[in-house]
């Protein structure tokens, strides 16, 4: 007589606790993170496009939220509208793959045309390679596991304010603090409010960082 291992769920977390995860996640969802560093090289960081008029950050912004935020969305949404895919969570592995493929395409665009600009800061390119690495990555792993694309934005995220304070341009110790904190809170929420495993947790953070330290060498 065979027996069946009993498979022991996690207990939910109070229904407030849930709900503080589920902003987490949408704030800090993959899709945005590369408008988030975006901002901060265009905005916030005093060397890696000084002298840019005001103007020309408003449209470089604009253009990195169309590409990697904005179309990559709308693909999914079409390809839910026209049942290729049964969610816009894309809750299984299967599903998963079609709008990797998108996304692919969306977020190699965005680092090859400013790649063709002379003007464009090195640090800024780096950013933008490595998120379609890690978009190659996330394909290429959801090969094997569905992990999680949250983790591999916010690791992507804090590798790439760990690169920046080990650099010589400037000083940004105190926002590596930041993207860490981050890391921690988006993992974890995601721990509490999705079905991802700790494995594929840990295994997109790690993916985000790497892709993130190949795009310095490989620029």
């Amino acid at each position: 007589m065979s027996t069946t291992p009993l498979i022991v769920q996690p207990p939910k977390q109070p229904a407030p606790i849930r709900a503080v995860a589920n902003i987490i996640s949408y704030i800090f969802h993959p899709l945005f993170i590369p408008a988030y560093a975006t901002a901060f090289l265009l905005f916030v960081d005093p060397y890696t496009f000084a002298g840019a008029s005001h103007y020309i950050k408003i449209m470089r912004l604009i253009a990195v939220i169309l590409n990697t935020a904005l179309i990559p969305g709308f693909a999914v949404f079409l390809m839910w509208r026209l049942k290729l895919i049964q969610s816009m969570h894309l809750r299984t592995q299967k599903e998963r793959i079609i709008p990797y493929a998108a996304a692919m395409i969306f977020y190699f665009w965005a680092w090859y045309v400013f790649h063709g600009q002379k003007d464009t800061p090195v640090p800024f390119l780096n950013f933008l390679l490595g998120s379609f690495l890690a978009v190659c990555a996330a394909w290429f792993l959801n090969i094997i596991a569905k992990v999680s694309m949250h983790a591999i934005g916010v690791g992507g995220l804090a590798a790439f304010f760990l690169l920046q304070a080990f650099s010589q341009q400037d000083v940004t110790g105190i926002y590596f603090s930041i993207a860490i904190l981050i890391a921690g809170l988006v993992c974890t929420a995601r721990l509490i409010v999705s079905d991802h495993t700790q494995k594929e947790i840990y295994l997109g953070l790690i993916a985000g960082i790497l892709c993130q330290v190949m795009a310095v060498y490989l620029q």
